[in-house]
């Protein structure tokens, strides 16, 4: 079992210098988002030179983790003669280095410039199609080292901060749905342990931390966010998605992924869609109390409470349900689960969502 190491700074990566030297690397390949390239690499070139590697590569990896893209990465040049791979910007951006480091054999620092989810974390990563609808899972190795600069993330995007909330708030409810009742061994046990940590904080300090990133201020509230998004329920993930079973996701994340075959006007951000995949879980459980509490929660910072602030309707439902059997959380579940009561739990998700509006 690996889990990665990682740094948190708030301004610049004081650690990285001497993660290199004691790696003993000396080409590095810088990829990932243009936005997080502009705001990160400055910062990550001088902590190179301080450690006397050279960056040989600084390539954006497109806006779309999809085989298209991996593979025009496994073909350049400069990222090949690289010797350590930097993965720079959110989760596209970081699964899409994962990816490519199987194709090319080398390791992965993460430096993820939002805290959007996980993915700088973890052993899996979400392949798409062009066109941005769901290709396949990829099982890479977890980044060696994630590097979180605070600063960084503060001054990014809010939205990005936002959908964060939305995707960590699933990890503790989809973990203790999906390993109810399982003779769980150390692993699984540990992973459960730390999953049910992951609501707490970010009910207590989501909305400061929210209000303080808004104001591109580094505070106790926004690291509290943060490194639950990047750090705990990436952790859990590793430790929740082995050989012998899965727990890592569940119901809202197939929402999520069932979505993406809907064509609708607008575009919608992965944790903004799974934090309504959360109410639709817990509908699914019959846990009112849980229903009630994450819809509460979700209103109070703007996140979606019904289908129709994520641009679907009822009408999209049976098309999604109908791919609901081709996901990783289906064809992996202990307990069988229904694409019909998924359905039904929806519609009482969104029915409860509407009173709060």
């Amino acid at each position: 079992m690996f889990l990665p190491a990682y740094s948190v700074s708030r301004g610049g990566y004081d650690d990285l210098a001497a993660v290199i030297d004691r790696a003993h690397y000396t080409r590095v390949a810088l990829i990932g988002g243009e936005r997080a390239l502009t705001a990160a690499a400055p910062k990550i070139r001088e902590a190179v030179r301080a450690s006397g590697a050279e960056v040989v590569a600084e390539v954006v990896y497109g806006t779309e983790c999809s085989q298209e893209n991996i593979d025009r990465l496994a073909n350049d040049d400069a990222v090949r003669a690289a010797d350590v791979l930097f993965a720079v910007g959110g989760g596209k951006a970081i699964d899409t280095v994962k990816v490519l480091s199987l194709a090319l054999d080398l390791p992965v620092f993460a430096f993820p410039t939002i805290c959007s989810n996980c993915a700088a974390m973890t052993a899996i990563a979400v392949v798409y199609h062009p066109d941005g609808s769901l290709s396949h899972y990829a099982f890479p190795h977890a980044p060696r080292h994630v590097f979180i600069d605070l600063e960084t993330i503060a001054n990014a995007p809010d939205i990005y901060f936002w959908a964060g909330i939305g995707d960590g708030i699933s990890k503790q409810a989809e973990v203790t749905f999906a390993a109810r009742g399982e003779a769980l061994d150390h692993t699984a046990r540990l992973g459960l342990g730390i999953a049910q940590t992951c609501e707490a904080p970010l009910i207590e300090y989501a909305e400061a931390g929210l209000q303080d990133v808004k104001a591109h201020r580094v505070s106790r509230a926004v690291e509290e966010v943060a490194l639950d998004i990047l750090v705990s329920t990436g952790y859990v993930s590793n430790l929740t998605n082995q050989d012998a079973y899965y727990y890592n996701s569940s119901l809202a994340h197939v929402f999520f992924d069932t979505s993406c075959s809907v064509v609708r006007e607008g575009s919608y951000l992965h944790g903004e869609v799974v934090a309504f995949g959360v109410m639709v879980l817990h509908a699914y459980d019959d846990n009112a109390t849980g229903l009630e509490k994450i819809a509460r929660f979700n209103r109070s910072l703007g996140l979606p409470v019904t289908l129709a602030e994520i641009g679907l309707s009822e009408s999209d439902l049976d098309g999604m349900m109908a791919l609901a059997p081709e996901t990783i959380e289906f064809q992996r579940a202990r307990t069988p689960l229904s694409a019909d009561r998924l359905k039904e739990a929806a519609i009482r998700a969104d029915a409860f969502g509407r009173t709060l509006l």
